[in-house]
């Protein structure tokens, strides 16, 4: 699952000739959602590109899907026999392990300093960067505008009116006055953002575990009182409820609000659904901070290639390539000068919003060889903290615990 909540089932490989005399292997995860926009026809045109001009250097490509990727990377460096580069959800194990080129040791200092600073920043261990951010996201509160309107009702600003205006909303019969997705599938996303915007977060300002702050406890039980056991989140139960099946009843005109990111917006407008777009609400206002999230690249050190892989990367991260990659699959550029073209592109206003959130982004605490391991507990548990006989303290308490255990470990 990548860290955007992109997901797709192909899989295949993008080659090129062998007649050069260093060959680059990348292992990539695919964006796709079919054959016809399979992240493998981009990489494939990239790279033939690229050789076309480089013609001492071929470019081998496999492509698989988020299902796979991940493991296939593993196998690989548990082989001994790392890819050069890898664009996956995660990179901090491997960079922990002396396994990566930090990112200076490959990239030119303009490629470097044009990644969007929130972005880099999550790419590094010990203030040195690692992950070279790939692709990004940030997330909205979509709404449906014709049950708004039908209810009489504008669009939250803060946790009071988003409990009036589901109310609201049931009171018309909608099915899911507010989606709320804690099932396995994305949990650590939905409840991050909830996290945030109640003014604290998974970590501290050391970027420890906090899971259970006074602020949090306090969230997850607004959730629990206000929304869950009042009956303005649906019919299935949050614990069971995932990212996929929230968007698709929201597609269905079936949902009134829901946390999502840009790939909504295609797939709502597609089945006519007129939708609005707000920052998440706060307790008292607007949330001051939005959760981001990123996939990354990484360079392996074993092939020793750092200046081919270097020259190809500068060539990866050209505004021209940024952008192409970013409309393709609905995603946000990872530098500046991409972001800056979207954002005077007319064509691009309705990602305009998302870019705006980007700059003041929470990412997920990526840096940690530990995230792993708590992410998915979060995947597992949190729903538990909002159900009928839920505990929220005990909830959060009993992931804390697990947490602080990971990071200790790690």
């Amino acid at each position: 699952m990548s860290a955007l909540g992109v997901t797709a089932a192909l899989g295949g490989c993008g080659g090129s000739t062998e007649s050069g005399n260093v060959t680059l292997r990348l292992v990539a995860a695919d964006y796709g959602d079919s054959p016809a926009n399979s992240s493998k026809k981009y990489w494939d045109k990239l790279s033939k590109a690229y050789e076309a001009k480089h013609p001492g250097v071929d470019v081998q490509v496999s492509v698989y899907s988020w299902n796979d990727v991940d493991a296939k990377v593993k196998a690989m460096v548990d082989d001994g026999n790392p890819p050069d580069l890898a664009q996956i959800g995660a990179y901090a194990d491997y960079a922990a392990a002396g396994q990566l080129y930090r990112a200076d040791d490959v990239l030119s200092i303009d490629t470097q300093s044009d990644f969007v600073s929130r972005l880099s920043v999550a790419g590094e261990i010990n203030r040195t960067q690692y992950g070279m951010p790939f692709a990004s996201s940030t997330r909205l509160l979509f709404y449906n505008k014709k049950l708004f309107s039908d209810a009489g009702l504008t669009p939250p600003q803060s946790w009071s009116e988003l409990a009036s205006d589901a109310e609201a909303l049931k009171a018309q019969g909608v099915k899911y006055p507010y989606a709320l997705p804690l099932g396995p599938e994305e949990a650590q996303a939905e409840t991050m953002m909830w996290l945030l915007s109640g003014g604290d977060g998974y970590t501290d300002t050391v970027g420890s575990y906090s899971l259970d702050s006074k602020e949090n406890i306090e969230t997850f039980t607004w959730l629990k009182e206000k929304l869950v056991d009042k009956g303005l989140t649906g019919p299935v139960a949050p614990a069971k409820l995932n990212r996929a099946q929230a968007f698709a009843a929201f597609t269905r005109g079936e949902v009134g609000m829901l946390n999502g990111h840009p790939t909504l917006m295609k797939a709502a407008a597609a089945k006519g659904v007129e939708f609005g777009m707000v920052p998440m609400p706060g307790v008292d206002g607007r949330s001051k901070a939005t959760m981001g999230v990123a996939d990354w690249m990484m360079a392996f050190k074993k092939s020793g290639h750092a200046e081919e892989i270097g020259d190809f990367l500068d060539y990866v991260y050209s505004e021209k390539n940024v952008l192409e990659f970013s409309h393709e699959y609905d995603l946000l550029p990872v530098t500046t000068s991409a972001s800056e073209a979207m954002a005077a592109d007319k064509d691009d206003a309705d990602l305009v919003e998302f870019l705006g959130e980007l700059p003041n982004a929470e990412l997920y605490p990526v840096s940690q060889t530990s995230w792993a391991t708590v992410s998915a507990d979060i995947k597992q548990q949190i729903g538990k903290a909002v159900s009928p006989k839920g505990n929220p303290a005990a909830t959060l308490g009993q992931l804390q615990r697990a947490a602080a255990a990971a990071e200790s470990a790690g």
